[in-house]
């Protein structure tokens, strides 16, 4: 059992946070001596979604992860098992496998030959009497943590007490159960999308309500007024009801109108859009025709990548496919919107006339995140940058 790190402790009490109407300082969305103790401090220690289920069905079956310097490698064993390990040989640190996906009944270094075993057990050494000093059971591959939710696979690098994804989703097991995650299969492949904007841009973008009737006039379109925003713990919820109207585009009423009913859902899902954001940079979009992950992984100060997949429950019919299209057509359009968005705000961040900025009331998962981020790193709540090596103090 891993003891919570004291900060963690202090999110989930009912202190008060003193800096709950101020936003994040702009100089944590760019300096370099804050991203590298967000990887120790907040990514490393999270949950980050790799795979379904239905990814790896079977045995060698395999899917990769690479983030804050790591690679992590996802793989179904022999015996059916689902384990993670690092990426790495524990001979000359060499990568074992390169790409999102694959199958290998062996793991075989490529560089020297050395074989690990889809259990991660270290099998084979070319020349092994060379090695006086070593033993096979003491050179298996790294194991990394491990969870398993709805049919998703998650891993983390350093636990440190964060909630796992079902202890964080367990609010909301009864509206996730009818859409049944588990059975669904992929729908469109992984895409990776780099972005030149801090990771946490795109979280706050994300968990914006304020913005959806100023900047998404499609979105806006098509669930009105409806829109909500609710912060729970370590997940937002959001959401909004699709409804036709004369002012939407082809595709926007198209969608609305001719969406079909979906059986096993019941009467109030059957045209809701609903997301949950998962602490701290994941989130599923779920719609009754399909749904999908999104996660804005960091790779420097100022960068970071989106790794985007849907899902769907099999099903043939003609309009089925057509709202599925229609819904890529209407979400290309806030995608791109979202990005011209986040790379302005971005911008702003690393100007030096700014420091903070107020926040509303109703910007609840605003506030929630940055109370989490406070708590971690106090230096948050800094309005400029402490001189060098405030992290190592």
């Amino acid at each position: 059992m891993i003891e919570p790190d004291p900060a963690i402790a202090a999110i989930e009490s009912d202190a008060v946070d003193c800096d709950a109407d101020f936003s994040l300082p702009g100089w944590t969305y760019h300096d370099a001596e804050f991203h590298a103790a967000e990887m120790e401090r907040v990514i490393r220690p999270s949950w980050q979604i790799v795979c379904h289920d239905s990814d790896i069905p079977a045995p060698g079956d395999f899917q990769t992860i690479d983030y804050a310097g790591e690679s992590v490698i996802v793989i179904r064993g022999d015996d059916g098992v689902v384990r993670a390990f690092t990426n790495v040989c524990r001979h000359r640190a060499m990568r074992l496998v390169e790409g999102p996906a694959g199958c290998a009944k062996k793991l075989v270094c490529p560089y020297h030959a050395w074989t690990y075993g889809s259990d991660g057990s270290l099998q084979g050494v070319p020349m092994k009497a060379d090695y006086p000093a070593l033993r096979l059971q003491d050179n298996g591959l790294a194991p990394v943590a491990l969870e398993t939710w709805q049919g998703f696979y998650f891993v983390c690098l350093s636990p440190a007490g964060f909630p796992t994804p079902a202890e964080m989703m367990a609010p909301f097991e009864a509206e996730i159960a009818p859409y049944r995650f588990a059975e669904m299969h992929l729908l469109a492949p992984v895409r990776h999308r780099p972005r030149a904007v801090n990771w946490k841009t795109v979280g706050d973008n994300y968990s914006d309500n304020l913005h959806i009737p100023v900047a998404h006039d499609g979105l806006s379109r098509l669930v009105g007024d409806s829109y909500r925003i609710e912060a729970h713990g370590w997940v937002d919820r959001l959401s909004g009801e699709v409804a036709a109207s004369e002012k939407q585009t082809f595709w926007e009423r198209f969608y609305a109108a001719h969406l079909p009913r979906v059986e096993h859902l019941p009467d109030e899902a059957q045209h809701r859009w609903l997301y949950f954001k998962l602490w701290p940079n994941m989130a599923f979009d779920i719609y009754a025709d399909q749904i999908d992950f999104m996660q804005w992984l960091p790779t420097g100060p100022t960068s970071c990548l989106l790794r985007e997949v849907a899902y769907a429950l099999p099903d043939e019919r003609r309009e089925m496919k057509l709202a599925r299209y229609a819904n890529w057509r209407i979400n290309r359009v806030v995608n791109a919107e979202d990005t011209w968005l986040i790379s302005l705000v971005q911008a702003g961040m690393e100007s030096r006339s700014f420091t903070t900025g107020p926040i509303a009331t109703s910007e609840v998962c605003l506030r929630s995140f940055a109370r989490k981020i406070r708590a971690l790193i106090p230096q948050a709540r800094f309005p400029h940058s402490p001189a060098a090596g405030w992290s190592k103090e």
